[in-house]
């Protein structure tokens, strides 16, 4: 991609929640400072969860008050779908997600990685049928190719809901590019595709034409952003998620299962790469983009 440039910068206060739009951020070796610094825990089985299991939360929205301090992360302000406000650290803001939810829920902020039995997953009965569930597979496709992370990090996440110290499901950074969104258009001209399905940290822009996830490409290499720089390290396997309604404030996107149905199809159920940060530096919507 010749003159690419950065489009968008999302952080996510709240996994699974809709996130904010940045003009910059400096890009850490954990990624966007204070990417999901907040998460559900499932109070019965005392694991987090995201929207992989309470779909309600893809119609929630958040945005750190920034002006808070940060202990260890500001607090946020939730708005629900019907547009109530809430701010984390509200008295109520647990008996209102878990009636959002439908089951005990509690807002938790990132805790240190030793705190080892916060992060624990409980492990599934039947974990085939689980997965079958969360990659919202029809009986005759197959799973994800989970050979493809890295054995560290498909370790740690078999045993944690996240890796420790963090909400993410598996690395820090996650890159788009618009001609995966075109790509995905080009499949589905009926399907809503927007950005927001498929919950990239940066959006990169190439002004051209070109319908192929070109990111693709960039794994195994580095990627420049800005003045930081990403080591790409595979394709992002996608969930339900991406099938997910949200029908928040200011957002109205359908319940589409066909987009699984295309992604399973036509890429081995990938979109957008995951990446690590090799090189930390400062990131501003129009800086370059591309292979360093």
């Amino acid at each position: 991609m010749s003159h690419a440039t950065v489009k968008e910068i999302w952080r996510y206060p709240v996994k699974s929640m809709g996130g904010e739009r940045l003009n910059e951020t400096h890009l850490a070796k954990g990624g966007i400072p204070y990417d999901r610094g907040w998460a559900l825990r499932d109070e019965a089985d005392k694991t987090i969860r995201g929207a992989k299991h309470f779909a309600q939360l893809m119609s929630c929205s958040a945005r750190y008050l920034t002006d808070t301090p940060a202990n260890p992360v500001p607090k946020a302000e939730i708005t629900l779908p019907d547009g109530r406000r809430i701010v984390s650290d509200d008295a109520k803001v647990d008996a209102v997600l878990s009636d959002l939810c439908g089951r005990a829920v509690t807002l938790w902020p990132l805790q240190p990685r030793e705190r080892e039995e916060h992060y624990r997953a409980a492990p599934p009965a039947d974990i085939e049928a689980y997965l079958r569930t969360i990659f919202a597979l029809e009986p005759n496709e197959p799973l994800p190719n989970l050979a493809a992370f890295p054995p560290d990090v498909l370790q740690e996440i078999s045993v944690y809901a996240s890796p420790r110290g963090t909400y993410f499901d598996a690395f820090p950074v996650n890159v788009l590019t618009e001609a995966s969104l075109r790509y995905m258009k080009s499949l589905l001209p009926d399907s809503a595709i927007d950005v927001r399905r498929f919950r990239p940290n940066f959006l990169i822009a190439d002004g051209g034409t070109q319908a192929k996830p070109v990111e693709f490409d960039w794994v195994g290499r580095e990627v420049r952003l800005g003045t930081a720089r990403i080591a790409a390290v595979m394709p992002c396997p996608r969930c339900i998620m991406t099938t997910r309604a949200q029908e928040g404030v200011g957002v109205n996107l359908p319940r589409d299962s066909a987009i699984m149905r295309t992604l399973v199809r036509e890429t081995s159920q990938n979109l957008s790469i995951y990446a690590t940060v090799s090189a930390e530096g400062r990131v501003a919507v129009g800086d370059a983009a591309g292979l360093a």
